[in-house]
């Protein structure tokens, strides 16, 4: 679960700052947790942590800039975004290794765009990835860098995103290796890291290196709800 902070003193646009949030995040089925502060006090003393802070600079007794040095002070891991009607500390906000910088009024897209490159870069995960045996030789893969696995008869060619890797392999092992990994066998050839998916139509699918994948008919509809839901996943705020 997502846990979010929202600090301004001024009540009215801290108010509406958490409802853009909210909505975002609803509108997108994202599990969170928001809590609305009013001074950097009250922020300083809550004894929760959170993954991504909302933080006002210009704030009356412990101003957002001071305030964000007591909880690095803390070591807090926090996404810091520093939320102001000023550029005057844009500066001053990479001293305290904050993560963005908004302008008020906040508007919706840019805050989406914030709140998406947030969630990235919160996501935690492995670098999970895949032994291949070939002439005696053992090669590791990362999946993140791998495209998609294209079946050739007997052999698997493995698209990554430096080189191509192939080995003797079985399509439908592989595949159920995979499963919940971020993969879909998109046609009976290819096998697609979804991650590496930038849009699709009923025929292909469009990676972002530009190449295109054929769909299968019968594979189309479900293929399209794997991406939804690894979009979702993945904090994709699509």
């Amino acid at each position: 679960m997502l846990s979010i902070a929202v600090c301004d003193d001024e009540p009215l646009e801290c108010c509406r700052l958490s409802t853009m949030i909210r909505e975002l995040l609803e509108e997108r089925e994202l599990s969170y947790s928001l809590r609305r502060f009013q001074s950097g006090r009250e922020l300083l003393d809550a004894a929760e942590k959170f993954d991504l802070i909302f933080l006002d600079i210009l704030m009356d007794g412990i101003d957002g800039m001071e305030t964000a040095r007591g909880l690095l002070e803390r070591e807090s891991e926090s996404l810091l975004v520093f939320v102001s009607s000023s550029r005057d500390y844009v500066f001053e906000a990479y001293d305290v290794e904050a993560f963005q910088y908004l302008l008020k009024p906040v508007e919706a897209e840019k805050l989406k765009q914030v709140l998406l490159r947030a969630l990235l870069k919160l996501k935690k995960h492995p670098q999970e990835f895949l032994v291949i045996h070939k002439d005696r030789e053992k090669r590791k893969l990362f999946l993140d860098d791998i495209l998609y696995f294209e079946i050739r008869g007997r052999v698997i060619e493995a698209h990554g995103t430096e080189a191509v890797f192939s080995y003797y392999g079985q399509i439908g092992l592989l595949e159920n290796s995979l499963k919940g990994k971020g993969f879909f066998r998109c046609h009976k050839g290819y096998l697609v890291n979804l991650r590496h998916v930038d849009g699709y139509n009923r025929q292909e699918a469009f990676l972002d290196n530009g190449e295109r994948l054929v769909i299968a008919k019968r594979r189309w509809e479900e293929f399209g709800k794997e991406l939804l839901a690894f979009m979702r996943q993945e904090g994709g705020l699509l």
